[in-house]
């Protein structure tokens, strides 16, 4: 294999790829890149075995061919080179030569035939949307994911792919969230699939703006291939194992038609709560917000720490009523969306928030104890 590629475009690929290497591999093979060079572009890819991330950068090829090199050295020459234009040619015994100016570097890989097979798709239901879009829906959901290893079901997010509409679903049991876009969907293509954590934040990552991304699925995985908006840019691809089983009926957790519905200023809402959990800690996690008329007052009290009281304006006419919340939980989706009004519904004191925007996203959240 011989090849040049610009140090700009070999950074690309690297950084796409190699956030999958972890820092304790059982394998030597999977802290390895594998280089796959031919047709003007070279595809760098690693994996753990149950994620495989592709990148394809433009490259100079005189001649192609494959084999692997351990990814983190690799980075770290590749940073550190000054010259623009990186040389490097591989012998037959997985032996890499780089040079670039004055720099010199020969570095033992591994045959490429060691490398991991790359799954392949038995059937390939698929859809396209935007990277801007899939990229919102993401942000939008991302944080409300299961950290609890013991629920592995919740430990992803939920695409559902029903009716002309792909709705992603996140839940933790303590906070849910949910946004959806309507687009064509054939009825071959409708499925329901868990997508893991790690995969989705490196999907998150690898998403640019503009562009578009093809999701396609099958029972026991799922590929994200992300193109660039431009001709010639870089294309990445990310292909997971998805989490088994099936998805807990999120519609059940979604309250049924609220008493009150009170459109709050999204900033001037974030901000309260900002100062409120200053004043907040371990053993009183919570933030009382309580609604009287034309006003809410978020106020925080931890014994160990103090007490916070803020108040902003608003538009309520209903019975006053004090229900309270983690201020973190509260936060989240109000960082995530874009809206500058916001609208919070309650059904009394001991039932769940909603928060919604103009937009088809959703965001329930369970009350504390009032102490």
């Amino acid at each position: 294999m011989k090849l040049t590629v610009a140090k700009e475009q070999l950074l690309i690929g690297l950084s796409a790829v190699q956030n999958i290497v972890g820092s304790r591999t059982t394998l030597p093979i999977l802290a390895n890149v594998l280089l796959s060079a031919g047709d003007g572009r070279l595809e760098l890819t690693v994996t753990d075995l149950d994620i495989t991330v592709s990148c394809s950068v433009a490259a100079d090829v005189e001649l192609s061919g494959r084999t692997t090199l351990p990814v983190k050295k690799f980075i770290d020459i590749a940073r550190e080179l000054v010259a623009g234009q990186i040389a490097i040619e591989v012998n037959d015994k997985s032996v890499a030569v780089i040079k670039a100016g004055s720099s010199f570097f020969k570095v033992n890989g591994l045959a490429a035939d060691e490398f991991p097979p790359i799954n392949t798709f038995a059937t390939k239901k698929s859809v396209k949307l935007s990277s801007d879009k899939l990229k919102g829906m993401l942000r939008k959901t991302s944080f409300a994911v299961s950290g609890d290893p013991s629920r592995h079901q919740l430990n992803g997010i939920l695409f559902s792919l029903k009716d002309n509409r792909m709705i992603l679903v996140a839940t933790d049991g303590r906070r849910l969230a949910l946004c959806e876009e309507e687009f064509d969907l054939s009825s071959e293509n409708q499925a329901d699939f868990i997508v893991p954590t790690k995969a989705i934040n490196e999907v998150g990552r690898l998403l640019g703006t503009g562009g578009q991304v093809e999701i396609q699925y099958s029972e026991n995985q799922a590929s994200f291939k992300i193109k660039p908006a431009i001709e010639g840019g870089f294309t990445s691809t990310l292909m997971t194992k998805l989490v088994d089983g099936s998805y807990p009926n999120y519609r059940q957790v979604i309250p049924a038609a609220p008493q009150e519905r009170i459109p709050l200023q999204r900033e001037e809402f974030l901000k309260a709560l900002r100062l409120a959990e200053i004043m907040t800690s371990d053993k009183q996690n919570s933030v009382k917000l309580a609604f009287s008329k034309n006003q809410l007052t978020i106020t925080a009290n931890a014994p160990e720490v103090g007490e916070a009281r803020q108040t902003i304006a608003i538009k309520y006419e209903g019975k006053d009523m004090a229900i309270a919340f983690n201020p973190g939980y509260m936060m989240d989706p109000l960082k995530a969306v874009d809206n500058d009004e916001v609208y919070f519904e309650l059904i009394d004191e001991l039932s769940p928030g909603v928060l919604k925007t103009n937009e088809p996203f959703l965001y329930v959240i369970m009350p504390m104890r009032m102490t």
